[in-house]
């Protein structure tokens, strides 16, 4: 292989980064619109939020057989079919007026990412030699679905005014797009057999701390988002823009930090970060939970939201570190769908555990408690990881 890439290799980087963005807008997207799609199709909190939960199963269910798909089809046929796919079912939901359409829309899209996604750091490491050029294509690629989420709240505040139904069909014609595109860029990769799951990986100490603490992160964060907006479309009587600029600051934190992830995990390890950031959205839950339902948001939600947001930038990249960097290569492969399927099911479990208190108990302080109680177990499982320390930072059991 050469030691620079060439030109055919960025702009597959271009279409894989915006494929990315793709996947990381629709976690967020319908987010903002929930308030609106409630009053509109006349569901409870506890109904409407299965269009969130529904991406993230979608993605969890597939997670784990997408290395046996593309190894069967071939990873370019499947990337181009999940993207058809995908644009297919957003005119579904876009169209749709009933819950279920919109939750199988939701569910099809999810299991589609769960093919993309991860191909696409599988072709950026076939496409750029190793060195250099590619942690800079695999932080740009990064940076893109980082910045998906910010995209996704404006995008649902601009887009939900109009029709809420946008936010599920905007996304059709740029799925075609990147569809037209890449059937020109994506290559046929060299596709191998998947290796299988192992009693041996399942006991790894950092991989599973790694991925409880990343399911308990994302699932408390998408929880504690479901709440505060109902908390301010219903309390402080928030339209779609202002809910979504509402929560761009625990968000957008985690954009603009990406870039400089690798400098704090090199030079304190994962370990510490993780408990860190465990700690800091710990801290958040504890602020809302602790004191009476806000009634501002400068003084009640925004301080809960900053910590949150600093939680994610201290802990997302040492997280994604700790999890497959101690261990062989030949199995980091089957690693990463186990990580990122736990990554999912924490909001699999936890938002509809908190939309069915919100609805039963009329009020927001036993869901609270839920989110703090799940949020206190993430930080004493990352207290553990900070018992021994090997000399580059990362623990092993």
């Amino acid at each position: 292989m050469s030691d620079r890439a060439g030109p055919g290799a960025w702009r597959l980087l271009f279409v894989l980064s915006g494929n990315m963005v793709l996947d990381a807008v629709e976690v967020s997207v319908v987010l903002v619109a929930l308030p609106s799609i409630a009053t509109d199709l006349r569901l409870s909190v506890w109904q409407v939020q299965w269009l969130m939960t529904g991406f993230a199963l979608g993605f969890a269910a597939l997670l784990l057989l997408g290395p046996r798909c593309t190894a069967r089809w071939g990873l370019r046929r499947c990337y181009l079919i999940a993207l058809l796919v995908f644009a297919a079912a957003s005119v579904l939901g876009g169209l749709g007026d009933t819950l279920w359409v919109l939750v199988v829309s939701r569910v099809v899209k999810g299991a589609c990412a769960a093919l993309t996604a991860p191909a696409g750091l599988t072709l950026i490491a076939a496409a750029f030699p190793d060195g250099p050029q590619l942690r800079r294509a695999v932080s740009v690629y990064s940076l893109f679905g980082a910045a998906g989420f910010t995209t996704g709240l404006l995008l649902s505040g601009l887009l939900t005014p109009v029709s809420w139904q946008w936010t599920f069909l905007f996304p059709a014609p740029i799925a075609i797009a990147l569809l037209a595109w890449g059937a020109r860029v994506v290559p046929a990769a060299e596709d191998r057999r998947p290796h299988r799951l192992t009693p041996r990986l399942l006991r790894d100490g950092d991989l599973l701390r790694s991925t409880l603490g990343a399911a308990t992160l994302n699932g408390t964060y998408a929880a504690l988002l479901l709440l505060v907006t109902f908390h301010a479309a219903e309390r402080f009587g928030w339209g779609p823009w202002r809910l979504a600029l509402a929560l761009l600051p625990a968000c957008v934190p985690l954009a603009v930090s990406v870039p400089f992830a690798g400098r704090l995990t090199g030079r304190f390890g994962t370990a510490r970060p993780i408990a860190a950031g465990a700690a800091a959205a710990l801290a958040g839950q504890m602020l809302l939970l602790l004191r009476p339902p806000p009634d501002t948001y400068l003084g009640g939600v925004l301080p809960s939201l900053l910590l949150v947001g600093l939680a994610f930038v201290l802990s997302f990249a040492a997280l994604n570190l700790q999890a497959t960097l101690g261990l062989a290569p030949d199995t980091r492969g089957v690693a990463v769908p186990v990580y990122q399927t736990g990554v999912q099911l924490g909001g699999v479990l936890l938002l509809p555990t908190v939309a069915a208190l919100l609805t039963r108990h009329d009020g927001y302080r036993t869901a609270m408690l839920a989110i703090a109680l799940t949020g206190a177990a993430g930080a004493a499982v990352a207290l553990t990881g900070l018992r021994g320390r090997s000399p580059n930072g990362v623990l092993r059991t």
